[in-house]
């Protein structure tokens, strides 16, 4: 089969999938294995990204998924009237942050590490669909776990949680140092 004929399958595929497709799926379709496919598709990624085109392929985690291209949000608004624009306030970056680097994790773990109620900020991630229940803990009540979306990587560009920003052990130190004075204060008060 030509390569021509492959990247329109592939093209047709993650066009109409309208979600991410895992390399296997797309592989078996074609019918190569997943290191040539990978390459016609990484090929296709290179001629979207040089040509003057609306759209791209991206890469999430083994998946790919094709999407709009950032530069044309504002032409898409200007014809929808409605932008689509999430407002993430610090204290949903801070839950978000937190599910980010400890999935799966529950909500009394991220209240523990917050110390404070989470239930409107997970609410809100959840309905933003930048996290969701990923499962459940074995234990007693079987709490949720939640963990983020392709969606979460797709918003904040990155391909896997690989890709996150390696937090410096002495910044976590010294957070730790902060937390502990600052209970250290309520108690004596």
């Amino acid at each position: 089969m030509e390569i021509s004929k492959i990247e329109a399958i592939i093209e047709a595929i993650l066009f109409t999938m309208g979600e991410a497709v895992e390399l296997e799926r797309i592989a078996a379709a074609v019918g190569h294995d997943e290191v040539t496919t990978k390459k016609v598709i990484r090929n296709m990624m290179d001629k979207y990204d040089t040509n003057d085109r609306g759209i791209q392929i991206i890469e999430l985690g083994r998946s790919y998924q094709m999407c709009t291209k950032a530069s044309m949000y504002e032409s898409i608004i200007k014809l929808t009237h409605i932008p689509r624009k999430h407002v993430l306030t610090d204290v949903l970056l801070e839950t978000l942050s937190i599910i980010a680097y400890k999935q799966p994790i529950t909500k009394l773990e991220i209240e523990q590490i917050r110390g404070v109620k989470t239930d409107h900020a997970i609410n809100k991630l959840i309905e933003y669909n930048l996290v969701c229940e990923v499962g459940r803990l074995d234990a007693p009540g079987r709490p949720i776990l939640v963990g983020t979306t392709e969606e979460f990587l797709r918003s904040f560009g990155i391909a896997s949680l690989e890709d996150l920003p390696v937090i410096n052990p002495e910044v976590v130190e010294d957070f730790k140092q902060e937390a502990e004075e600052e209970v250290q204060l309520k108690l004596e008060v």
